[in-house]
């Protein structure tokens, strides 16, 4: 499975940026298809998670701000991000939950840089 981020950038606070994940097989078929982000010198952590069967969660930090979405007849998966703050700065990746013993899957991650 590979997964493709693009849709990073610079932006200013207050701005907004959509991040999307060409994922290469039948995104339906996957457990879990999500954003998570890395700031430097802190933890890879969630942002946004969309399992196949349930709601989607979300970090404290982005509710209200943060949409994530799934197109199945596209096998995208989107970030829409409004209100950017300078703590959102971070690389972004997409995940690809596989469920079971199968292991998950990363795109190359994509820069969000919030400037204030």
């Amino acid at each position: 499975v590979q997964l493709q981020a693009s849709g990073g950038g610079l932006v200013q606070a207050g701005g907004s940026l959509t991040l999307s994940c060409a994922v290469s097989t039948a995104i339906s078929n996957i457990a879990a298809v999500g954003w998570y982000r890395q700031a430097p010198g802190r933890q890879r952590e969630l942002v946004a998670r969309s399992p196949t069967v349930g709601f989607i969660e979300y970090a404290n930090s982005v509710i209200g701000r943060f949409v994530c979405s799934r197109d199945n007849a596209q096998n995208t998966v989107r970030l829409q991000m409004n209100r950017l703050k300078p703590e959102d700065t971070a690389v972004y990746y997409c995940n690809a939950e596989m469920g079971g013993w199968a292991p998950d899957y990363w795109g190359q991650g994509t820069q969000v840089t919030v400037s204030s």
